[in-house]
């Protein structure tokens, strides 16, 4: 084939769900004289605002039918898709069928993502299925050469600069970059199709499983700089750094938005109607957590549990930010700030700190909503529900002669949601719903104990406390002690109860040593690997 640089735009087909600016566009290109096909509600709309537009069933000489199921799907329209110019067969067989040439597609498909988002009835969001919509965008990709294809606003813009510049042509790098786009807009739009039919149907390991995004945007870098890396919205609805307002600071990079995913999510652990928590993540990890009898307390409860990890961290909401906590915020380095919402003094307050970001997503995601997460590896991805398992004070068996105290179940309840949201091997210490020693992402369980009680003991010395929080403390562990020797190290920490999963062949090891020492332990069933 032939690779032309300047093909003239003289024929469009226009067929759009969302017609924003179709107007304005269009009289463009008619004034450029460019003849313009159309369909359906996109065809009213042109003729509605005295724009001359030929129905595409005037070319086909076949009627739209099945409430519009049926329209572009005939060989004069996919003919003058795909006819090359340059091959004289296809010439040839476009004159003898009255094939006309069209040179420029402007197709965005039926909205099944947000009729999907917004929970529309499994008849709806079939019908929003749209065919021949991607059929055509494909068959405009593949002979990108001779015709230029838009799936957005963005890209028709693109190609009426380029008509301004060029005398009505379009130039072959700029085709050929809005052909591999098309190509996965409409890969993105199967993978929406695909994984809600897998859904509906209950079909948790489907044989083929693909994902799709839109970019939200480039990054500067990955986890480093010499990592390309971008960042894309996989048209899930979940409330979180994909779907949040950037109200200030330097733009969000990689790992900011990992960190802050990360610190949101185990915000949302903590139902708001509770009262306010508070997490700081630093590298993907919690270093500080708590609840408080206000926001601000609860923020100077987690900045407290290690305020030496917490400068240049995360700090995550499941609450309002008022100007009193975001003074508070102000004191100290913060690369992100992110909340369902913060007042209009707190903004102010905030604007203080111009490189601080600081993202509203108005409001929390629930912790026990279904979705999927993915991992590559090499030549392939390992995929799995997201962790939403949770536990309450029924699903809780104490396996000890000691029963927990109402304030230990509290603390214990508490420490659970935070090893959850930790690195395994994760031990967690909690007291008076504040984390009070965090290990995490060690090769053993008694080293993450031990690291644990370190960490509380240097933040001890930080704040000037007598003893570290772990005296009189609980403690997470976010799978079995394989011996007894994680748990006695945590029993040495202070620690007055324990909640782990339980299921190792040593269970009776680990329960006798809990009764020796006089602690209570409860095993939930349920563990948090979390690599």
């Amino acid at each position: 084939m032939t690779q032309i640089d300047l093909v003239p735009v003289r024929r469009a087909l226009i067929s759009l769900s969302d017609k924003s600016g179709l107007e304005d566009r269009a009289r463009k290109l008619e004034a450029a004289g460019v003849e313009i096909l159309s369909t359906g509600g996109t065809l009213n709309t042109l003729k509605a605002a005295g724009i001359a537009a030929r129905d595409v069933s005037d070319v086909t000489e076949f009627p739209e039918m099945m409430d519009g199921r049926l329209k572009t799907l005939h060989p004069r329209v996919h003919g003058g898709l795909l006819g090359r110019r340059d091959h004289a067969e296809d010439r040839d067989s476009m004159a003898a069928h009255a094939i006309p040439e069209i040179d420029l597609l402007f197709v965005n498909l039926y909205p099944f993502e947000r009729t999907v988002a917004e929970d529309a009835p499994f008849a709806e969001c079939i019908e929003n299925i749209d065919i021949g919509g991607p059929a055509m965008l494909r068959a405009a990709a593949k002979n990108h050469p001779f015709v230029a294809v838009c799936t957005d606003n963005e890209d028709a813009d693109a190609v009426l600069a380029e008509m301004e510049s060029n005398s009505g042509a379009t130039t072959l790098e700029l085709r050929r970059r809005l052909a591999a786009k098309t190509y996965a807009r409409t890969a993105a739009y199967d993978a929406a199709v695909s994984t809600w039919f897998a859904n509906e149907i209950g079909e948790t390991a489907p044989a083929y499983r693909v994902f799709g995004g839109k970019r939200i945007e480039a990054l500067r870098y990955g986890e480093n700089p010499h990592q390309a890396a971008a960042f894309y919205a996989g048209g899930e609805t979940r409330p979180g750094v994909a779907t949040a307002r950037q109200i200030q600071g330097k733009a969000l990079s990689y790992n900011n938005l990992a960190d802050a995913d990360a610190a949101f999510e185990l915000a949302a652990e903590f139902d708001a109607a509770d009262g306010p928590a508070v997490v700081i993540v630093k590298h993907a990890n919690p270093c500080g957590v708590a609840t408080g009898k206000d926001v601000l307390d609860a923020y100077e409860r987690a900045f407290s549990a290690d305020p030496v990890s917490a400068f240049g961290g995360i700090v995550a909401f499941n609450c309002e930010i008022d100007a009193e906590t975001a003074n508070a915020l102000t004191k100290i380095f913060l690369e992100v700030v992110i909340a369902p919402s913060a007042s209009e003094a707190a903004l102010d307050v905030l604007s203080g700190k111009q490189n601080l970001r600081v993202l509203l997503t108005g409001e929390m995601p629930a912790p026990d909503q279904a979705s999927w997460t993915a991992k590559s590896v090499a030549g392939g991805l390992l995929v799995q529900e997201r962790d939403r398992g949770m536990v309450g004070p029924v699903d809780l068996k104490t396996v000890t002669e000691r029963e927990p105290t109402e304030q230990e179940l509290a603390d214990l309840l508490f420490a659970w949601k935070v090893v959850k949201h930790t690195k395994s091997n994760a031990i967690v210490y909690a007291k008076g719903g504040m984390s009070a020693g965090i290990g995490m992402g060690q090769t053993s369980r008694v080293e993450a104990a031990r690291l644990a009680v370190r960490k509380a003991e240097d933040t001890a010395k930080e704040n000037e406390w007598d003893v570290p929080m772990t005296q009189g403390s609980v403690c997470a562990s976010d799978a079995f002690f394989p011996f007894a020797d994680g748990l006695e190290a945590a029993v040495a920490a202070g620690a007055t109860a324990v909640i782990q999963p339980g299921g190792s062949v040593r269970d009776e090891e680990v329960i006798e040593a809990a009764n020796k020492a006089g602690i209570a332990m409860v095993f939930t069933g349920m563990r948090h690997f979390r690599h």
